[in-house]
């Protein structure tokens, strides 16, 4: 009987072991693909702003999920940005290097309300994502949609620095 349960529980460790495995390798994963996505969000000071203290209590971090893809002819890069709107948002592509900065807002009231779960980040933010390669930043198109920018640059060797309007 002894020697049953002591299988037993070496088979429950074995079993207890490969969860921890499993667990452990999804949080690498969820690190490794997130880990440029997880942007600083910055506010004014709350007296500078004359925001609602509640808002202090927000997360100061964020992300903003994205993806890469390059063609034979361009790059093209999309950043989900939900809540934010395409008025709040800049794109400016230097070399091989993009940055879009914004400003998450506000709008509603926090004086009469508690929050039971605060995930959402506000303020201003800026993220940077590399190219794989240089691009035209003068033929550059932005466009904003249901939350998604997408920016499409053909592929080119050097060029200048430029702010790219988003539609």
């Amino acid at each position: 009987m002894l020697e049953t349960l002591t299988q037993a529980g070496r088979h429950m460790g074995h079993r207890i072991n490969r969860a921890w495995e499993g667990l452990i390798e999804g949080w690498r994963e969820l690190v490794g693909q997130s880990r440029d996505a997880l942007t600083h969000f910055w506010r004014a000071p709350e007296s500078a702003s004359g925001r609602s203290p509640a808002l202090a209590g927000f997360p100061r971090w964020g992300l903003l999920a994205g993806e890469v893809e390059e063609t034979a002819r361009e790059v093209i890069v999309r950043l989900e940005l939900p809540g934010i709107e395409k008025e709040d948002c800049e794109v400016t592509i230097a070399g091989d290097m993009l940055q879009v900065s914004g400003e998450k807002r506000v709008d509603r009231e926090f004086d009469r309300s508690t929050f039971h779960v605060m995930e959402c980040a506000y303020g201003a933010f800026t993220r940077r994502v590399p190219l794989p390669c240089e691009v035209d930043s003068g033929a550059a198109q932005a466009r904003y949609r249901n939350g998604v920018l997408t920016i499409r640059a053909p592929k080119r060797g050097a060029g200048n620095a430029r702010t790219v309007r988003v539609d």
